[in-house]
């Protein structure tokens, strides 16, 4: 008797579906997709083993979550963030985080998460004395990788002890939303690291403390710095992408 193909089983359409929309998200989260590529259902399907069929189901909800966007020639690619957007998503992430935060301060914290909190901060510490050991002045893209792996992990823990699985989702694909522009920054400097270590440990206090108003304070501008921090980042690539364009079509002219 033939096997029955994967795709014929009851919820395995819909697995390889979940595998193509995590596949897509994972490529846009490490860089190998970046802001304004072309999705190509047949590459990844070809990729999954599959038919194009479930990547076209995946790509559909990235489309409606905002990650992919249509381009005006009628394809989908990765959605270009503009700086509109990007403000947009840091006030939606910080409206949620605070009052997550604050209920998570509200609650109390099980001893498990709070040493799981505190290895996470202690993962800054390990890449700064890395840093001094070896001479640099920022991160190596291989640390600012492991980097961005602790700071999420932080910032979801804390939001899954205030037992709500909605906004850690939301928070989650904001986050993803803003690493499709912000996969193209350069590694943090030594006092950029170091303030997000104070600010991590200093909100972990407060939440320890049960100091909701405190937490909320603290957290609130933690994300306020990033969000300029970043904004500023996109003015200054803005600025040297206009200038290269600028160069380019003068040297077309001569």
């Amino acid at each position: 008797m033939p096997r029955r193909s994967s795709t014929h089983h009851p919820g395995g359409k819909q697995s390889i579906r979940r595998k193509a929309y995590q596949l897509i998200q994972h490529k846009i989260a490490t860089g190998e997709l970046v802001a304004g590529t072309v999705i190509s259902e047949l590459a990844l399907a070809r990729e999954l083993g599959s038919s194009r069929s479930p990547v076209r189901e995946a790509t559909g909800q990235l489309l409606a979550e905002g990650l992919l966007e249509l381009s005006t020639g009628g394809g989908v690619i990765v959605t270009r963030l503009t700086r509109q957007s990007i403000l947009e998503l840091y006030e939606l992430r910080e409206a949620l985080e605070v009052f997550a935060v604050g209920r998570a301060a509200s609650n109390g914290l099980r001893d498990t998460d709070r040493k799981r909190l505190e290895g996470l901060i202690e993962e800054t510490t390990t890449l700064l004395h890395e840093m001094a050991s070896a001479g640099n002045q920022e991160l190596t893209p291989d640390q600012m990788k492991r980097f961005a792996v602790s700071d999420l992990g932080f910032h979801a823990l804390l939001i899954r002890t205030a037992a709500n699985s909605r906004i850690l989702k939301v928070v989650n694909d904001t986050r993803l939303m803003i690493r499709v522009f912000g996969i193209q920054r350069t590694g943090h400097r030594q006092h950029e690291l170091e303030r997000i270590y104070h600010h991590h440990r200093a909100i972990l206090q407060s939440v320890v403390d049960r100091d909701a108003e405190g937490a909320r304070k603290l957290l609130a501008e933690h994300i306020q710095i990033s969000s300029r921090e970043r904004l500023e980042q996109f003015d200054l690539w803005e600025r040297e992408h206009d200038l290269a364009n600028l160069d380019s079509s003068d040297s077309l002219r001569l």
